[in-house]
């Protein structure tokens, strides 16, 4: 039976500080695996069922590739991404759409200005105006219209639900993450998102992040997460969160809206992370804690990286606080 997270499922996972008081708090749930999908750790209800978001576009990549889309290098890691629309990312994500026989107008993608802000600056001195190709999710519409080009499948209608591709899909997500869909919404980008178990969103993060070093996976996972790898500016862009995470640690990284994150080192351990109240801003902090904790990546090397992945709490410019983790995680630490 399905059912999603709520306040009584879950617990608290970080406190933001300031001036020694705790100012706010994060509740939410994270689970973590290990190869072979036993739990390793759980804190709140793994069994919930959230939204993934952006955190399941490695596994549409993974559909769009078993379509017949001969993804390579840096437009696999762009098919999974949710970049900040540089004029790089904008780049690449157009010599897919031509791969396809496709331009910019085929994207059904919302329009927007990039997050980039060199980019953002140029753009608004060039054109005066936001484009689809800037938005965050490009790359994976310009994959899924690849996908309809080669199957020749209509690109009119390619993120109505009972479109063969988004059909493709979802039958894909539950597949790997061995969970039944709960619920199929309407993502930010305008997609099909289904409602799953935090549990097997972990899993399928496994899958994924395991991969490559197990002969028996399949291969275009194993392809799929090692682009991530070689390309992590493509995944998210250069200094963001996500793409330091894999540059550092070698441990995939993808964010996705309202507080969630998925996070697998090569030996098939894998974390999955949902912020009960949508911010995203401590799910690295307890992810890559978690990690390090069941021992699937160096503890000092985490250390290294957070100053750099988690944002500081400022007080005129200075610190003033800091986002730490909260007691049921500590317990975990102290154990």
């Amino acid at each position: 039976m399905s059912y999603p997270l709520t306040s009584q499922r879950s617990e608290e996972l970080a406190i933001v500080e300031r001036n020694g008081w705790a100012e706010s708090r994060h509740l939410g749930a994270a689970v973590v695996v290990n190869a072979d999908g036993t739990v390793v750790t759980e804190l709140g209800d793994a069994r919930a069922s959230i939204f993934p978001r952006s955190t399941l576009k490695p596994f549409q990549t993974l559909a769009v590739m078993r379509a017949g889309v001969p993804l390579r290098g840096a437009h696999v890691a762009l098919a999974s991404a949710s970049h900040v629309g540089s004029l790089e990312h904008q780049s690449a994500v157009l010599d897919m759409l031509h791969l396809a026989g496709l331009d910019e107008s085929a994207l059904q993608c919302p329009t927007a200005w990039p997050k980039h802000s060199e980019s953002r600056i140029e753009m608004a001195r060039t054109t005066g105006e936001p484009n689809r190709l800037a938005f965050n999710c490009s790359g994976k519409h310009a994959a899924f219209l690849m996908a309809c080009v080669e199957n020749d499948w209509p690109i009119e209608n390619y993120l109505d639900p009972k479109h063969p591709l988004q059909q493709a899909i979802l039958q894909t997500i539950e597949e790997v993450t061995g969970s039944s869909l709960a619920n199929v919404a309407v993502d930010g980008c305008g997609a099909p998102v289904p409602a799953i178990e935090l549990l097997g969103l972990a899993r399928a993060t496994s899958m994924l992040a395991a991969a490559p070093g197990n002969k028996a996976s399949d291969a275009r996972a194993a392809t799929i997460a090692t682009a991530m790898l070689d390309y992590p500016w493509a995944v998210q862009g250069h200094g963001e969160e996500n793409t330091v995470v894999m540059e550092e640690l070698e441990v995939i990284a993808k964010l996705g809206a309202e507080g969630v994150l998925i996070l697998g080192a090569p030996n098939g351990t894998a974390c999955a992370v949902k912020m009960l109240d949508g911010n995203g801003r401590a799910a690295t902090l307890v992810g890559l804690t978690l990690l390090a904790n069941a021992g699937a990546v160096s503890a000092d090397a985490v250390r290294d990286v957070l100053p750099k992945v988690v944002p500081e709490v400022l007080g005129g410019g200075k610190p003033e606080g800091r986002l730490t983790l909260a007691r049921p995680v500590l317990e975990l630490l102290e154990a």
